[in-house]
Order: structure tokens, then C-alpha cells, then sequence
């Protein structure tokens, strides 16, 4: 089986901006780099490919080694379904999607199985953190509030084996500033992020 990983990555210097009460704008840029490159290091010997439309990010993912397709002006939905399509005319055989937000990614590529969706909902069963399936079986990319209802209403719809796999590591992101306290982030939050508990005594 042929894997691929799509990774959507949003220009670093707009990211988590509902963060901006708590992180400044270049702690935020930064922080956001350092999840995305978590995430695509975490596929391990998986292919991987961002899906992006900034110049900035782009050069990011080439000077790892990933690919990029380039989709401008899509959103964030239409650019995983760009993605995808590409990625089945490269003939791969299954993708796994995964928001370049997670802190705890270290299970990452585990989640993609022979003829199954798989659905890694965050943990509080709204948003779709990660998103796996057959390329001859796609599942349309509906992110936004309440996504996990919908991707798995579509992946209802499609007929084959379904997993909902809650796995504590991959239902985290970071979103808000509460996000930032959970005990599990700020495990693995970098020394340099002045919102880290641990380090508030020596800033």
C-alpha cells in the first residue's frame, strides 16, 4: 500500500491567531512552525506533501525534503480536495490528512489502514484532527466547527470500514490559550514560548 501524507500549512506569520491575547505575533509565527515541522517529521519514511499557498511556507517544506502542491486561494477545504486528487493521479493508494497544529504527533503513522477510513476526532469531538482513506474512497474535506459529525456522515456514506480512533496524543491542538495550559502540551511546548507554565518563573 502507497502512502501519502497531506499536510494543509496556512502562511506561519497568520497562524493561531486566536492565540493573540496570550502569545505575540512572532512567538505565534514561530510556534506554528514549530508544530507544522513536528507534524510532517512524525510521518517518519512516509511521502509528504504541504499543501500551501505562501512562498514562505513552500520553501519551509522543500528545504525538509517534503513536496508542495500549490493551491492559491482554495481554503483550507479546497485545498485538501486539490491535494488529494493530486495525489491519486501520483498513484498513491491512501492519504492521511493531518492539521500541522498537533504538539503530540508521534503516532502519526500508524493511522492509515488497508481499506478503511480512519478519523482521529480532537478531544472534545468537534474538529477532525486527522483524516485517513483509500484514494479510490475519498472522503470530501469538511473542516470547521463540527467537522468530525460531518466527515463521519460522509464516510458513512462510502460504504467501508470505519475507524473513530481516539487516541490522546493526536486529539490535541492548539487553538486557544486554554489549549496551552492542558497538562500533556505543556510537556512538549519549546523552552522558548514565554506562555509555558514551567517557564514563568524565569521570564
Amino acid at each position: 500500500m502507497r502512502v501519502a501524507a497531506l499536510v494543509p500549512v496556512k502562511r506561519f506569520a497568520a497562524a493561531k491567531g486566536r492565540l493573540s491575547g496570550a502569545v505575540d505575533e512572532q512567538q505565534r509565527a514561530r510556534l506554528a512552525r514549530w508544530t507544522a515541522t513536528g507534524v510532517v517529521a512524525a510521518f517518519g519514511d512516509i511521502d509528504v506533501y504541504v499543501a500551501c499557498d505562501n512562498d514562505e511556507v513552500a520553501e519551509w517544506a522543500r528545504e525538509l525534503g517534503h513536496a508542495v502542491i500549490w493551491g492559491p486561494g482554495l481554503g483550507l477545504n479546497g485545498a485538501i480536495d486539490d491535494g488529494v486528487a493530486a495525489l491519486a493521479d501520483a498513484g498513491y493508494d491512501q492519504v492521511v490528512i493531518a492539521h500541522a497544529d498537533l504538539p503530540r504527533p508521534t503516532s502519526l503513522s500508524t493511522v492509515a489502514r488497508h481499506n478503511t477510513i480512519t478519523l482521529v476526532p480532537d478531544d472534545r469531538r468537534d474538529g477532525t484532527n486527522v483524516m485517513s482513506f483509500p484514494l479510490t474512497d475519498t472522503v470530501q474535506a469538511a473542516y470547521g466547527a463540527r467537522s468530525f459529525e460531518r466527515h463521519l456522515a460522509a464516510a458513512q456514506q462510502v460504504g467501508i470500514c470505519i475507524e473513530v480512533r481516539a487516541d490522546p496524543d493526536l486529539a490535541l491542538d492548539i487553538d486557544t490559550p486554554d489549549d496551552l495550559t492542558h497538562p500533556l502540551i505543556r510537556e512538549v511546548l519549546p523552552t522558548w514560548l514565554r506562555t509555558n507554565q514551567a517557564n514563568h518563573r524565569s521570564v
